[in-house]
Order: structure tokens, then C-alpha cells, then sequence
């Protein structure tokens, strides 16, 4: 089944989301998808990326795998190599699942569980739609919702009402980052006295509204020095947080451990990371309590498959990452369903009851704190049949 056709499809309304469609000449087409620098991964794709699949195989998954993750740049990094790499791969893991007419899972090992946990990552509907994420204060004006679910307003200004509304919708565990507006005033170089209060105070209010009910997840973003990024976590033990997610940057592995060790609060990390090595690092350096990664950034199905395989050996459980798009999130629980260390799955309410309807034909059902893939062959679901009308979709093609 040789690859005819590479397609790169952005929306002008969505511009940091990326499909890639994978054309056969036995008519059967793979999705992928990545997140952010759209538009620089598009070029990486129909430069080098689509010159090299078209013509050949399209189930040789692992000899493409290795071939666009060791190129001669952009090893070892999630820059657009590894982008255009990703989505290539989830592309054609879905092309596999349609051949042999299997669910992705299936050919990932099969199921090992039912049903995937979820936690309630607490973002807006607009939050990582466009451009870059919007921080939240509590002085900030309140956006004009979209619907029920502005989360990343209400973790600021609601808390206790946004823990309840989780709580009664089936969530135990639910992530926010109140401490990012202070990160940004300072360059992350020191939060004061009263700023480190005001952003502990919705840790205070849940804890107070449901007790030890909800588990509470921190995200640093990756914006703190070191003593700032202990000083805040030594700060939030008392309110025993599920995990501390990117506290420093992932540059200096040293630096990771030493946090580690001065906290104790479990560390995740990393999102921002990209194929096996840098994981191994981690794990080698035992810098890390929950191994997170997202399939469009770390080097698609293929790699994180592996990445997860190492961190089992390192007794280490892996939590996917997802606040970006729904096909990166049907290829996660695929993953996840078949993954025996996969502890969690991140979700967003704001997005999958909200513009990611938009973007598909089908969804995962998620309920009472758990997701289920869509049933289907591959991934399961295809992109709309009304996106590629829209008037500000642009769909760019290489053929053979």
C-alpha cells in the first residue's frame, strides 16, 4: 500500500492545530495531527516530510518512525521535525487500524483496561485556541462564555463552585495554575508574600468546599527559577497536591532532581519533551514521579509507546497530555487503553463539550471520571465533512 498524496490542513478560526492526511493507492486515508507553529510545521512537511513518504509503504511505520526522528536536525528536540514527525506517525497508526480493520489499541498490544481515567485539566473554551495561553487574574474581566464550562475564570474566581461542579460530573482530580500571572510579572525570578497567598487561595477554598474529594494537579509551565519554584511548592504541601507538573525548565536534569528532592510534592514532567532520550535522562536521574507526554510534540504513537515502556521498567506511571486537539486525544486513550503504567488521561471539558465538536465526526465519551475511545477502525474518527469547506481552511497537497 503505497502513500499517493500528503495533506496539510489548517483552519484560519483554529491556527495552532495542524492536520496531516495520509492518501493510499488502495483509497483509504490516515489523520494525524500536532499543535502549535502550525504553520512552520506545515512547510517542514511539504519540504521534507512529504518528498521522502511518497512512493513508499505505508505500514513500514517503524522504518518512517526512525527515519523522521533522526534526521540530521531536529533529534532529540520538539521543534517542527519532530511536529511534522508526530503527526506523520499518528497518520499512519490510523492508516494500520483501517487496513487490518482493528481498533488502534488492538494493534498496540490490546486493551488492558475498560476504560481510561481522566482528570479535568481547568482551561476556557479559548484558552490554546489561538495563539498563546491567556493568564487569569482576579482582577482580570470576566470573558464572555461560551458555555457552562469556563474553567480557567472560575479556578481564579470560583473555586469552590468550579470543585463542586467537577465533583458532581464525575471528576476526582482536576488541574489549574493560579501562580502563572506572577511568573510572568517577575520573568519567574521571585513571587512576594502576598502574591504567593493570593495564589494559594484556591487551593484554600477546594479544600474547603470538598476536602480530600478532589485531587488538585499544579501547572508550572516551566516558568519558575529554582528556589522560587521550591519556595511556591513548599508553600502548596499543606494542601497535598496530586503531582507538580514542569516546575523548572527541562534543560538541566541536575536542577530537576535537586527540586525533587526538596519537595514533597510528586513531580511531572514533561510535556515540552521530545523522543526516548531525554526521558531516559529523566529517569536515569530519577527526577521525575509521573512521566507526561503528548503524542503530537514527543514523536507521535510510535515513540511514546517506547517512552512508556521505559518508564515501566523505571516503576514510573505515564500520564498523556492533551489541551490541544481531538485527534491527538483519540490517539492518547488508544495509547492509554493499552498501556498498563497509564495512570491518567488528560481532558478538557471546555474543549470536547465545545469546539472540538467542531473539528470531528465522532468523540470519546467521557463519564463519571473515565473515557472510552470511539469505537471504528484506527483512530476511530475522521476530520468533519463540512471543515474542509470552510471558507478559511487551507489545504495544502504533495503528490506523488
Amino acid at each position: 500500500m503505497k502513500i499517493t498524496q500528503v495533506d496539510t490542513i489548517q483552519s484560519g478560526a483554529y491556527p495552532n492545530i495542524l492536520w496531516v492526511q495520509i492518501h493510499t493507492d488502495s483509497g483509504l486515508v490516515g489523520l494525524g495531527e500536532t499543535f502549535r507553529g502550525a504553520q512552520a510545521v506545515q512547510a517542514q512537511i511539504h519540504e521534507l516530510t512529504a518528498p521522502y513518504l511518497l512512493g513508499k509503504d505505508a505500514l513500514a511505520i517503524e522504518a518512517h518512525s526512525a527515519h523522521l526522528l533522526r534526521g540530521y536536525l531536529g533529534f532529540a528536540s520538539s521543534g517542527v521535525e519532530t511536529r511534522a514527525a508526530s503527526a506523520v506517525d499518528i497518520a499512519l497508526w490510523d492508516l494500520l487500524g483501517q487496513v487490518t480493520q482493528q481498533p488502534l489499541y488492538q494493534l498496540l498490544g490490546g486493551a488492558v483496561r475498560e476504560r481510561v481515567p481522566v482528570y479535568n485539566t481547568c482551561a476556557g473554551y479559548t484558552y490554546n485556541k489561538a495563539g498563546q495561553r491567556r493568564a487569569i487574574t482576579d482582577g482580570s474581566a470576566e470573558v464572555a462564555a461560551e458555555g457552562p464550562y469556563e474553567d480557567q475564570v472560575a479556578f481564579v474566581k470560583r473555586p469552590a463552585a468550579l470543585a463542586e461542579s467537577l465533583l458532581s460530573e464525575g471528576y476526582k482530580a482536576m488541574k489549574i495554575w493560579p501562580f502563572d500571572p506572577f511568573a510572568q510579572a517577575s520573568r519567574g525570578q521571585s513571587i512576594s508574600a502576598r502574591d504567593l497567598d493570593t495564589a494559594l487561595w484556591p487551593f484554600r477554598e477546594i479544600r474547603r468546599a470538598v476536602g480530600d474529594e478532589m485531587d488538585i494537579m499544579v501547572e508550572f509551565h516551566s516558568m519558575w527559577n529554582l528556589p522560587t519554584a521550591v519556595r511556591i511548592a513548599q508553600a502548596l504541601e499543606e494542601f497535598k497536591p496530586y503531582w507538580a507538573e514542569d516546575p523548572v525548565q527541562m534543560t538541566n536534569l541536575d536542577t530537576i532532581a535537586e527540586y525533587r528532592s526538596r519537595t514533597r510534592i510528586p513531580v511531572c514532567a514533561s510535556e515540552t519533551l521530545a523522543t526516548r532520550q531525554p526521558f531516559l535522562h529523566l529517569l536515569n536521574h530519577n527526577a521525575v514521579d509521573y512521566v507526561m507526554l503528548d503524542l503530537s510534540w514527543v514523536g507521535g504513537i510510535s515513540e511514546a509507546k517506547k517512552i512508556a515502556a521505559m518508564a515501566e521498567a523505571f516503576h514510573k506511571p505515564v500520564a498523556p497530555h492533551d489541551c490541544t486537539g481531538p485527534v491527538v486525544l483519540a490517539a492518547s486513550l488508544h495509547l492509554a487503553m493499552s498501556t498498563p503504567n497509564v495512570v491518567l488521561q488528560e481532558v478538557v471539558r471546555a474543549y470536547l463539550t465545545g469546539w472540538y465538536r467542531e473539528l470531528v465526526t465522532q468523540l470519546p465519551e467521557v463519564r463519571d471520571g473515565f473515557a472510552k475511545v470511539t469505537p471504528g477502525a484506527g483512530l476511530g474518527l475522521a476530520l468533519a465533512p463540512g471543515l474542509l469547506q470552510r471558507p478559511e481552511v487551507v489545504v495544502r497537497s504533495s503528490r506523488l
